[in-house]
């Protein structure tokens, strides 16, 4: 019997940067994986494929409706789905290759099977054609990820009721589409589909859309989406549905107690996601799951079986590549001894609409809510001149700060880069600057980061220079 000084079930962004890491440090690592390729749900079916997605219909968006302004002038533009989604094939697989290279060049073992525990040093293998294998294990990390959800009357049949898995890799460009859920999932599957030419509409129960975003920065979003085509039925839920061979029909009904009903080609479950941990044989651990399907774990992120960790989706929280990652990288530093650290009031995410949405730290509702005073400074994108140039006009950076330390405790940033632009935050906070530090760095111009400029000048003492 093989033996291994960690196993990691799961290859997705947790588990094969834990599987590195752990290598690296010097362990005998195994990866689990059942499914053919390397890189779990975000490479396969989620990040990657979705973003390369997004990037392609940007472009062919912008051809049609952006490009004249600058003097460009394409007509009869047309687009071949077929190779938009040929493309996206392809980054997945380069993506996922790299993966596998990492894990050669690691020397960390793969299986392709099944992984279930027998006992606290032992797991069952079970290949896809059917061949079984047990191997040996002192410490074992679990991270296998998350699946969709879905409503109780309502089931991904795959066909016209869709997750996000298949909204990614449709043979056709829909004439309509429902998402049910108004999340981060669902607002970029609808931005993709709404550049393509299909009709989005969007019901939310709540009552605004990315409802963990900063309030001010869900509704500039959501005005920003509606100018864009996608429609919006807010404080509203499902109630019904019809499905048949070429259609959905949805009923749903608002708080208001108005009713509605909508026809179109598919339907999208885009309302949230449940950790997957069924046929680990946790049971045989001493191991239970909440009604979600989230294993319980203590500040090292252990289970209760106490050489058995879990990261990623399964243990809750936000779910975020980024954050799995840190966890894996967490757990691996701890087993050698070391004292990794976890600041998770410091993760930031991403919503890759275009405007893009960025935040990290505390919303406004939150101070509100734990009775900090706090001070907030705003400065639109519009006033910027490098928007100006690129014609990336919406959107906003608002900084909140403690109102007598001035230290800051959350940025939250609507509009162009603002993926990119949100790390100069996380490393400021990750240092516990003030405002005022922001303030007076110099920042390159015309670049979008003197918008954090002048929202800090704004914060500080209402001094923005350009507005």
């Amino acid at each position: 019997m093989n033996t291994y000084d960690l196993v990691v079930i799961g290859s997705g962004p947790g588990g094969y940067v834990a599987a590195i890491r752990a290598a690296q440090l010097g362990f005998r690592v195994a990866l689990i994986e059942k499914y053919p390729t390397l890189g779990g749900t975000c490479l396969n079916v989620g990040c990657i494929p979705s973003k390369a997605l997004l990037d392609s219909s940007e472009h062919y968006y912008n051809a049609k409706k952006k490009f004249a302004p600058h003097g460009i002038f394409a007509e009869n533009i047309s687009l071949n789905f077929s190779q938009m989604i040929s493309r996206k094939n392809q980054v997945i697989s380069q993506t996922c290759e790299g993966v596998k290279y990492l894990m050669d060049k690691n020397k960390i073992t793969v299986y392709k099977a099944t992984g279930a525990f027998k006992s606290k040093n032992i797991l069952s293998l079970q290949t896809p054609e059917g061949a079984s294998e047990e191997i040996a294990f002192k410490n074992a990390i679990i991270g296998t990820g998350s699946k969709p959800a879905e409503l109780p009357f309502l089931k991904v049949d795959k066909k016209r009721v869709i997750s996000s898995t298949q909204a990614l890799s449709l043979s056709e460009i829909p004439n309509s589409l429902i998402i049910i859920g108004a999340g981060v999932i669902g607002l970029e599957l609808g931005s993709i589909y709404n550049r393509l030419g299909t009709e989005v509409r969007v019901i939310e129960f709540l009552e605004r859309v990315t409802p963990a975003l900063d309030t001010s920065l869900a509704k500039e979003l959501e005005k920003t989406l509606k100018k864009s085509g996608i429609s919006f039925h807010l404080s509203t839920s499902v109630t019904a549905a019809q499905v048949n061979e070429r259609k959905v029909k949805i009923s749903a009904r608002a708080k208001s107690g108005e009713e509605f009903s909508f026809t179109s080609d598919y339907v999208l479950m885009a309302i949230g996601r449940n950790p997957y941990t069924t046929g680990l044989g946790l049971e045989n651990l001493g191991i239970k799951t909440d009604d979600r399907g989230c294993i319980a774990v203590n500040e090292k992120l252990q289970s209760a079986c106490e050489n058995v960790y879990a990261i990623g989706d399964v243990i809750g929280g936000a779910m975020l590549a980024h954050k799995a990652s840190e966890e894996g990288v967490f757990v691996a530093e701890q087993l050698a001894g070391q004292k990794p650290h976890i600041n998770y009031d410091l993760i930031p995410s991403v919503v890759y609409t275009c405007p893009e949405a960025a935040a990290v730290g505390k919303t406004e509702d939150q101070l509100k809510s734990d009775g900090i005073s706090y001070k907030s400074g705003m400065f639109p994108m519009r006033a910027l001149g490098r928007a100006r140039i690129s014609g990336d006009l919406e959107g906003f950076v608002k900084i909140l700060a403690d109102k007598n330390s001035d230290k800051i405790l959350g940025v939250h940033i609507l509009g162009a880069r603002a993926a990119d632009m949100i790390m100069e935050a996380v490393t400021a906070m990750e240092f516990e600057a003030a405002a005022e530090d922001i303030a007076r760095i110099s920042h390159p111009h015309p670049t979008f980061t003197e918008a954090l400029h002048e929202a800090a000048l704004a914060a500080v003492e209402n001094r923005s220079l350009h507005v």
